[in-house]
């Protein structure tokens, strides 16, 4: 039997989290996050993962009134919840657009320190110039450049990793510690960075975080193959995500890779109660608050291009041709592209199903993934992983931090009773949790200086936008 990987996801930008809730608490608050991690370690979780926000968005020119407002640094939030859990994996988003390598590899490889082996690293890049004028960088770089840009990110951040080999801080009982010479030396030169230096952070336990990916392109599904250890999917129907799960699986031998070298996790969302028809009710009351009908107009908005603020949200869809160049909600990566195919798609499906605005906004957002009670969800998430749907699955709370307590408490137990999740933790590191082999040590004998080049640009365009 497959073991269940889990991860714990506090939402951020989109509407899962039902902020408007009584029993939801702040998005801001430290007790918040160390609420919902330490929940998640009580369940055994692999880790707990926080997005990156740079950019608040913004809805017919001001801020969209529908989400959270506010959006502290991720890493820094990590760091806490490090401090007080002793297992859970500590994952974070980090953009390779608006950082520099140096910064970025120094934050993560004192976040594993920190952590001792905890950290992971999702590495994205922006997806538009709209992102980039916090930046002063609005549109500096063409969207195939940012890719390229991510991926030599990525080996730069390894080459400074790499600078330091194991035993490069020696202890001297004299003196104390020192480094030995030549340890932290790197250079660089690419088409995008050319640095060189010494890299202030010696060697973290893991030695690189795990590196956390969500490709969708071809290009981009075989760099995940090649290059990640863990694959964030958007796929939690079993049939979509077998095929996804067969294709990267499949990949890794191109690449001298077995399959356990990777994890593959979509986003879910669960609802448990003493019986079925007591969660398909509360489902059904959740996917309505999460779909408000403000929250129905908005998303109509960003694909037709319009205000459309006059419209009965339970009444048809609007006869007026979409607009699909023109922004209404900016920030949101979901329309981005195909927005003419979408509107077609979503008049024949509300033509034949005889949708209101609202009910196909729920109905493409798809309701909530393991609707039951703990019996059920428990046998439908262990036969989503058994049937290679997934590796295991990455929740999100509709409830900030108490959304997951019901799955920890009744689920979790179940699933351990079948074999299926550790009952405690039997390692440290967040690559013993995922089963995952360790970063091979850089020998003593390594070059000190270490170079890199860029990788190429069919690869790169998988480091594509992934929150």
């Amino acid at each position: 039997m497959k073991q269940i990987h889990l991860a714990a996801q506090l939402p951020a930008i989109h509407n899962v989290t039902v902020w408007s809730d009584p029993r939801s608490r702040s998005q801001i608050a430290i007790e918040s996050f160390v609420d919902l991690a330490r929940t998640a370690e009580r369940g055994k979780f692999d880790f707990f993962f926080l997005a990156e926000g740079l950019r608040l968005r913004e809805h017919k020119g001001a801020f969209y009134e529908l989400d959270v407002v506010g959006r502290p640094d991720n890493l820094t939030m990590l760091s806490a919840v490090a401090a007080v859990t002793t297992r859970l994996g500590v994952a974070g988003t980090v953009n390779a657009t608006f950082n520099e390598p140096y910064e970025v590899a120094r934050r993560l490889a004192s976040l594993d320190h920190l952590s001792a082996g905890r950290a992971a690293w999702n590495v994205v890049t922006s997806h538009d110039a709209f992102t980039g004028e916090n930046f002063r960088r609005g549109g500096f770089l063409a969207e195939e450049d940012r890719y390229t840009r991510a991926a030599e990110f990525l080996t730069t951040a390894r080459a400074l990793w790499d600078s330091w080999a194991d035993g490069d801080v020696l202890a001297d009982p004299a003196t104390g510690n020192f480094v030995r010479p030549g340890a932290g030396e790197f250079a660089h030169r690419g088409q995008h960075f050319d640095i060189r230096g010494r890299f202030t952070t010696p060697r973290a336990p893991q030695g690189h975080p795990v590196i956390i990916q969500a490709g969708e392109s071809e290009t981009g599904r075989d760099f995940a193959a090649a290059q990640a250890e863990v694959v964030f999917s958007k796929y939690n129907r079993l049939d979509e995500a077998r095929a996804f799960y067969r294709d990267i699986k499949d990949r890794l031998a191109r690449h001298g890779r077995s399959p356990d070298a990777l994890r593959i996790l979509p986003t879910a969302t669960v609802v448990v109660a003493d019986t079925d028809e007591e969660a398909a009710a509360q489902a059904d009351e959740i996917t309505r608050a999460q779909v408000s009908p403000q929250t129905a107009i908005a998303h109509l908005e960003a694909v037709w291009g319009r205000d459309l603020s006059a419209y009965d949200p339970d009444g048809p869809l609007p006869e007026i041709d979409p607009e699909p160049e023109a922004l209404v909600l900016k920030g949101h990566s979901v329309f981005r592209r195909g927005r003419a195919e979408t509107a077609r798609r979503w008049r024949a499906l509300a033509a034949e199903r005889g949708l209101s605005i609202r009910e196909l906004m729920i109905h493409v957002h798809g309701g909530q993934t393991f609707v039951g009670s703990p019996r059920t969800v428990a046998d439908a998430v262990d036969h989503f992983v058994q049937s290679d749907g997934a590796d295991g699955f990455v929740f999100a709370a509709h409830l900030t931090p108490g959304g997951l307590d019901d799955f920890v408490d009744r689920v979790v137990p179940l699933l351990q009773e079948k074999g299926v999740l550790r009952r405690d933790y039997t390692g440290t590191t967040l690559r013993e949790h995922l089963g995952l082999p360790p970063h091979p040590p850089r020998p003593e004998a390594a070059v000190t200086t270490a170079t890199a080049t860029a990788t190429s640009t069919a690869t790169a365009t998988a480091t594509k936008e992934a929150s």
